[in-house]
């Protein structure tokens, strides 16, 4: 009964517009008075508890570094670059917009910020040059998502963390599948051009990308930087931020002079605003994970597992399907704080591997990105186009539906993403 109770409140919560992390907490608090035997001082506890961790400190210089990059305008820098590479396809601009968000993946590790730098720059130039606001907007929000699938990403670290799994595993085994669903986009950016006649830029000669490439390497040897570091073991995820932190403020300050000294306050401000918003939602959910664990939700779904039998390629279809509504209202990362630790186990008894599983929770939480109520980058790339979040919707459905075939295919045929680690680092193995 107070289960249902408590199920009821956090829907009501959720309906009436109360933010999804105040939702979290009050549903926490609530489920702990009703225990009567625990004190309400226990949800406190527990937020500031699920913060006190070293590697939650890349979160925040993650975004930072993501939010430099975007004010020293090195997304400018990385536009440029992909149109020389990939802009005389049928469809140029299109390409490029999908080509710079796996660029981009590779320094920020976030979707957000992805979004917001691209999303800005390409939406208003895509409908300038004849595509249509809704393609615009579509290929915009879903490109983004690659942000959190190729390495750096944020929700990477969080489930490596949760999972004690290892975070280098995680980058290298997101390259193949981010990689994969750049391609098929840029697939459905081809054929949407071919059918509605968008334009092409010329091709630029071989020289002359290697010239830009040359021009602009400090900005593309950031994701080589941060990726390598990690995978062999010279700077822990936490430090490879601070890392990139450094050098985008180097980059933005020093060598391209795109940032101005009185500028830093600002975006220091931006990055704690934006920070807070995930780690308190990250710290309510960890309180709500407490209230779980009292209630046994972690073995009565593993029983309920076990009982029926069911084997690893069922299991994470069922994953999958219950993620993808969960993403829809909840961000990966409170998402991954409730769910991760009553799932894996599950998933370990089924003999599905830490890194398997950790791609697919992260690939199937990178689409509740684009699918609405909550769709942050939906939201954001609407937002900038002036389009209801329905049109966005709609725009963004071709392309949703190629990371779906890549998401089962990681899924069901894990050497996609294990390929990678294996090669490289078999010892992890």
């Amino acid at each position: 009964m107070i289960a249902v109770i408590l199920v009821v409140l956090f829907l009501f919560l959720l309906f009436v517009g109360m933010p999804i992390a105040f939702d979290l907490g009050v549903v926490s608090l609530a489920g702990i008075l009703f225990l009567g035997n625990v004190p309400a001082i226990t949800v406190a506890q527990k937020m500031f508890s699920g913060l006190n961790s070293f590697v939650l400190l890349a979160v925040p210089l993650f975004i930072l570094a993501a939010n430099l990059m975007n004010r020293g305008k090195i997304s400018e820098q990385l536009i440029q670059v992909a149109i020389a590479m990939v802009g005389h396809f049928k469809g140029g601009l299109g390409h490029a917009n999908v080509l710079v968000s796996m660029i981009f993946a590779g320094i920020s590790g976030s979707s957000q910020a992805d979004t917001a730098g691209i999303g800005k720059i390409l939406i208003p130039s895509m409908e300038e040059n004849g595509y249509s606001r809704e393609e615009a907007v579509g290929v915009t929000a879903a490109s983004s998502t690659i942000g959190v699938i190729i390495p750096p990403s944020i929700p990477m670290v969080i489930y490596g963390s949760l999972a004690s799994a290892s975070v280098g595993a995680l980058f290298l085994g997101g390259i193949i599948p981010g990689i994969l669903i750049g391609l098929a986009q840029m697939v459905i950016v081809y054929i949407h051009a071919r059918k509605y006649n968008y334009p092409s830029y010329e091709r630029v000669k071989v020289a002359e990308i290697f010239k830009m490439v040359f021009r602009y390497i400090p900005s593309l040897l950031t994701p080589l930087i941060i990726i390598g570091g990690v995978v062999f073991g010279i700077v822990t995820p936490t430090e490879a931020a601070g890392v990139a932190c450094v050098y985008a403020m180097f980059l933005g300050c020093v060598v391209f002079k795109t940032i101005p000294l009185r500028d830093l306050p600002e975006i220091f401000i931006e990055t704690i605003t934006m920070t807070a918003q995930s780690l308190f939602a990250l710290a309510t959910a960890t309180a709500l994970g407490q209230l779980l664990s009292y209630y046994n939700v972690s073995k009565l779904v593993q029983q309920f597992f076990i009982s029926h039998n069911m084997n690893w390629m069922v299991f994470l279809i069922l994953v999958i399907l219950f993620l993808l509504f969960i993403g829809t209202f909840m961000d990966a990362i409170p998402a991954m704080t409730l769910f991760v630790p009553v799932l894996l186990p599950v998933a370990l008894s089924l003999g599905v591997t830490p890194i398997h599983f950790g791609l697919v929770v992260v690939i199937t939480l990178a689409v509740g990105l684009i699918t609405p109520p909550y769709g942050i980058c939906l939201l954001i790339a609407g937002s900038i186009a002036k389009m209801p979040v329905e049109k966005s919707f709609a725009a963004v459905m071709p392309y949703l539906s190629v990371i779906l075939v890549v998401l089962l295919t990681v899924a069901f045929f894990p050497d996609v993403i294990l390929f990678l680690p294996k090669l490289i680092r078999p010892e992890w193995f």
